[in-house]
């Protein structure tokens, strides 16, 4: 994030040819839209905001109560290199206000703002780094995305066998050039499967830049006749796309998580015990697709709520790191989640562990996907699906004190729609791949 002020912005669209302003924000799924707006209409959307349509975005206001505004952030300005570089295209991101001023409960960026704000009343600075996997697929004839992966290639293979190096070098720069992160990139485990890292950041900016990376990946694939998908299980006998989040805690810009084997009992552990106590009734949210739970218990994704030192079978692992990088991975969620509402939930959760003392369980220090089925039947574990996990999320009293009740409200009842459709469907796979495959 840039510290842009709204003259310097309006400047420097003058100074370099933008003709084309794209005001973006997120819905409460966190999917992208953007409203396309003029440089002479800037002046305006920084001082009374941009009107839309609340009621055409799923989740959002009701037809008759439907007027929403949109106010660009100066800070998040950023040209899109994929454009053209004669008439440059410029996007923001958004602040949503009602029609009085008041923030827009349903907002995702300013629900993590507030979980920011309550972490540094504390003292607290969470930083987040990600790990993103998603799925490179060939086009048909006619352009549409087939269910042929690019490769055939598999975890850290190299070029010719890995045929996305290519791509992954031009996903990277262009995120340079938009001035975002990535420390490493390499192909994954499943065939045409990828992953991009990013180094840790405020958690704002981390969740800004996960959207941006996904419209990133999406745009660079299809300039090189390819289809990106971050679908969680996009083919069933494979290995599933995780969402991976490195969490750490700064005082006084000094990364003060530590979570050695022999200092179990401090601020780190109590802020871990705080995500596994919640981290059930989040999982509508963490793992917000019917097709997320396909991947949960399969291939390295996690099943059972449980943590250990760089065990890569657990939920939590606490990876070998020192100094600035010493963090926490949680290794449930998936890529089709809102980062917006799932970073400030586990923030919320991590500072409830804190303020509340709650003592972190003893480490499973086990292969859990060898474990005997004794061991394993004694283990708290996710929902199997996402029914369950909606059901767990109404029974909660933790997660409206994160998101407001009537956006709360609207997910989960969007999300029931889901599952019931899931349910009725009669082939499974098809309704997913048909539903999901290229929204995702």
């Amino acid at each position: 994030m840039n510290n842009y002020t709204i003259e310097e912005v309006t400047q420097y669209i003058k100074e370099n040819d933008v003709k084309f302003i794209r005001l973006a924000f997120c819905d409460i799924f966190g999917n992208m839209k953007n409203v396309s707006i003029m440089p002479s209409e800037l002046d305006r959307a920084f001082k009374s905001g941009i009107p839309f349509d609340a009621s055409a975005v799923r989740g959002f206001m009701d037809v008759e109560d439907s007027d929403l505004f949109l106010f660009p952030d100066p800070t998040t300005l950023q040209i899109l290199p994929w454009r053209p570089s004669q008439g440059r295209v410029a996007r923001f991101f958004c602040d949503i206000k009602m029609p009085d001023g008041a923030p827009f409960g349903g907002n995702g960026r300013e629900i993590l703002r507030r979980a920011i704000e309550k972490a540094k009343l504390l003292g607290y600075t969470v930083k987040i780094g990600t790990e993103c996997e998603f799925y490179l697929f060939e086009l048909d004839e006619n352009g549409k995305p087939t269910r042929n992966t690019h490769d055939k290639a598999g975890y850290f293979d190299i070029a010719p066998l890995d045929k996305g190096e290519t791509v992954r070098r031009e996903i990277c720069l262009t995120l340079e050039e938009m001035d975002m992160m990535p420390e490493m990139s390499h192909h994954e485990q499943g065939k045409g499967q990828h992953e991009v890292d990013f180094r840790y950041s405020e958690a704002l900016t981390a969740a800004d830049n996960l959207v941006n990376f996904k419209s990133v990946v999406k745009n660079i694939a299809a300039r090189n006749g390819l289809y990106a998908s971050f679908m969680p299980k996009p083919i069933l006998e494979d290995s599933g796309s995780g969402l991976h989040i490195n969490m750490s805690l700064f005082k006084d810009g000094v990364n003060v998580f530590d979570l050695s084997k022999s200092n179990l009992k401090n601020e780190s552990g109590c802020f871990v015990a705080g995500i596994i106590a919640h981290i059930k009734e989040m999982s509508a949210f963490t793992n917000p697709l019917t097709n997320s739970y396909a991947r949960l218990g399969e291939f390295s994704a996690p099943k059972y709520i449980t943590w250990s030192h760089g065990n890569r079978s657990q939920l939590i692992r606490i990876p070998a790191s020192y100094g600035e990088f010493k963090r926490m991975e949680l290794r449930n969620p998936d890529p089709s989640c809102s980062p917006y509402l799932t970073f400030a939930l586990l923030i919320h959760a991590g500072i409830d562990g804190i303020t509340t003392g709650k003592v972190l369980s003893e480490p499973t220090n086990c292969n859990l996907f060898k474990a005997d089925k004794k061991l394993l039947n004694t283990l708290p574990k996710m929902p199997d699906n996402l029914g369950e996990a909606i059901i767990v999320a109404r029974a909660s009293t933790f997660i409206p004190e994160v998101i407001p009740r009537d956006t709360f409200d609207r997910y989960l009842a969007e999300k029931e729609i889901e599952w019931q459709e899931y349910l009725d469907s009669k082939d499974k796979e098809y309704f997913e791949i048909e539903k999901y495959f290229e929204r995702v």
